[in-house]
């Protein structure tokens, strides 16, 4: 069972969305982690802006036409690892969240993690990988490879997340990608990853189902670094990259994966918020409830 915690301060999606921990199908677990970014700092307070702006989404569901917070049962866990106040190292972080992840997986509870910087997914992907005794594809959207060796003197950089995630054994699906540098370039070739490009995915109108065709693993783990999706739509992030994906483009892809394959688990990171703008974390808000939307039609809980 899961230890007990104090109540987040903030529930996603606020009063109406408040579910009692045991009949929740699916955990929010903010984790305001930041050590490691390089250019525009903040996404330590990621997590609470997107909470913030949850309480303005509408739980109904134009889409799906459903209110899927009704249905399905929504859990804000208290945050961990919260580097607002206190110091933590980066083997601290991965050991807590492991830890909190794996609970939550035994519990039987769909995890979607708030970021925090992408450093944090390690953490929770090598929960999922302790708990599923078959191999699963980490997908990831981004506008960065995020497979350095090491970065600026550490291995648990935010630039290094998905070469661990490559040191596991997982496949891994990168989309999005438009900046690499050149030891992210040989290592793509070398290991034959099947990087969905960003001018790729502008320029074929059949890239999802390309996309898809690249994932040879029944089972899925869904991270998405919010710079994936173009700056215009989400400028709040640490290095905005321009030609990113566009709002539609993200929910397309989403929607063929959770048709497709068996999502075990998501996160959604790097959100660090613009003073004086709410746009990036109410899209990332609404990004995170059309996640547990897709799952909730996925998985029949309509």
């Amino acid at each position: 069972m899961l230890l007990q915690t104090t109540p987040a301060v903030q529930q996603f999606l606020g009063s109406e969305a408040i579910t009692p921990y045991e009949s929740a199908k699916v955990v929010i677990l903010p984790i305001p982690y930041e050590a490691t970014t390089t250019f525009r700092k903040g996404c330590e307070n990621g997590p609470d802006a997107v909470l913030e702006a949850s309480q303005q989404l509408e739980a109904y569901d134009e889409e799906l036409q459903q209110e899927t917070c009704i249905d399905v049962g929504i859990y804000t866990h208290a945050a961990i690892a919260d580097t607002r106040s206190q110091a933590i190292s980066a083997e601290e972080m991965l050991q807590v969240t492991r830890e909190t992840v794996s609970e939550l997986i035994a519990d039987h509870k769909f995890v979607i993690a708030v970021g925090g910087e992408h450093a944090i997914t390690t953490g929770v992907v090598s929960a999922y990988q302790q708990a599923i005794d078959e191999p699963f594809t980490v997908i990831q959207i981004d506008a960065h490879g995020d497979m350095r060796s090491s970065f600026e003197g550490s291995i648990h950089n935010h630039a290094c997340v998905m070469r661990r995630v490559l040191e596991m054994g997982l496949p891994t699906l990168p989309v999005g990608i438009r900046s690499i540098c050149a030891e992210e370039a040989q290592l793509i070739r070398e290991k034959q990853i099947p990087v969905v490009w960003a001018r790729e995915i502008a320029a074929q109108p059949d890239w999802i189902e390309k996309a898809l065709a690249q994932i040879t693993t029944k089972k899925v783990f869904i991270t998405i670094d919010v710079d994936g999706i173009d700056p215009s739509l989400i400028p709040g992030v640490g290095t905005p990259e321009p030609g990113g994906m566009g709002w539609y483009d993200v929910l397309h892809f989403l929607k063929r994966v959770f048709q497709t394959h068996q999502v075990i688990g998501c996160d959604v990171m790097e959100l660090a918020p613009v003073r004086d703008s709410v746009v990036s974390e109410f899209t990332t808000a609404k990004l995170i409830y059309k996640l547990i939307g897709y799952q909730a039609l996925s998985q029949n809980w309509y």
